[in-house]
């Protein structure tokens, strides 16, 4: 970006970081971005994207916490909660075969394997129907309290492709697996929060910072329901990084680091 050049404006994102249990502490469930896409290419990452027009949609059955206490949660309006909130149901469906929606506010478990879902998945991916539209059919209703917030990350200005992402934390629903569907991801996998950093430093598992201090933060943690109860304790405010040039390389810059203006 050049001195006179204004910074792209952020697309609205979601991302959820989807848990289970193990008997060594929660493990999160990653990704892999295809090398070569535009935006984080052969990154390690949580599921997720950016809003779609769809999600915005006043009719999606819902459960849980309200649009107007979402928005209050990421200090934005309410419809644009709401749509976050339908993103992330939706994106993380896409990218895990995970739904986090039920027949009602009490009843937990839908199965979503089979060959059904799958075109159910690939219907919703593909646009040919919106998350309302789906859940509607099946008679599910979204799970909002499922979800929990955690941060709200913004891509630094300088960055050509830009992101206002919230980030949400989840546990695995009962009696859902995910699987493995392709499309941006060339490989998946259930790992330790600690595990996967220290395999970041390592070299092994490229990752960009929100990721990596989001696990960072999640390893402090021995059980699923530990987290969720930390992350509403969390105040929620923007991070946004900076870029850096160091002999010749760019660095991003935390807001806590010494160095960022």
């Amino acid at each position: 970006m050049t001195a006179s050049a204004s910074p792209a404006v952020p697309r609205d994102a979601a991302t959820v970081v989807l848990l289970r249990d193990s008997p060594r502490g929660p493990e999160a469930y990653l990704l892999r971005r295809v090398t070569g896409m535009a935006f984080a290419g052969g990154m390690t990452v949580f599921p997720g994207g950016s809003v779609d027009a769809t999600d915005a949609g006043i009719d999606t059955p819902w459960s849980g916490p309200s649009p107007a206490a979402w928005a209050e949660r990421f200090a934005t309006s309410e419809s644009l909660a709401r749509a976050l909130v339908c993103a992330a149901v939706r994106e993380t469906f896409e990218e895990s075969g995970v739904l986090l929606a039920s027949r009602d506010a009490d009843e937990a478990v839908v199965d979503t394997g089979g060959t059904e879902w799958e075109a159910e998945r690939a219907a919703l991916e593909g646009r040919a129907q919106s998350l309302s539209e789906l859940l509607s059919r099946r008679g599910l209703v979204l799970r909002a309290d499922y979800l929990r917030a955690w941060s709200h990350w913004v891509t630094p200005e300088a960055e050509p492709r830009r992101f206002d992402t919230r980030f949400y934390v989840a546990g695995l629903p009962a009696g859902q697996l995910t699987r493995e569907v392709g499309g941006e991801a060339d490989r998946v996998h259930w790992t330790q929060p600690a595990a996967a950093v220290q395999a970041h430093r390592r070299g092994e598992l490229p990752m960009m910072p929100p990721t990596v201090l989001t696990l960072e933060q999640i390893s402090a943690y021995a059980t699923v329901a530990e987290v969720l109860a930390a992350a509403e304790e969390r105040t929620i405010t923007p991070i946004m990084p900076r870029l850096v040039s160091e002999g010749g390389a760019m660095r991003v810059v935390l807001p806590s680091e010494q160095g960022h203006q």
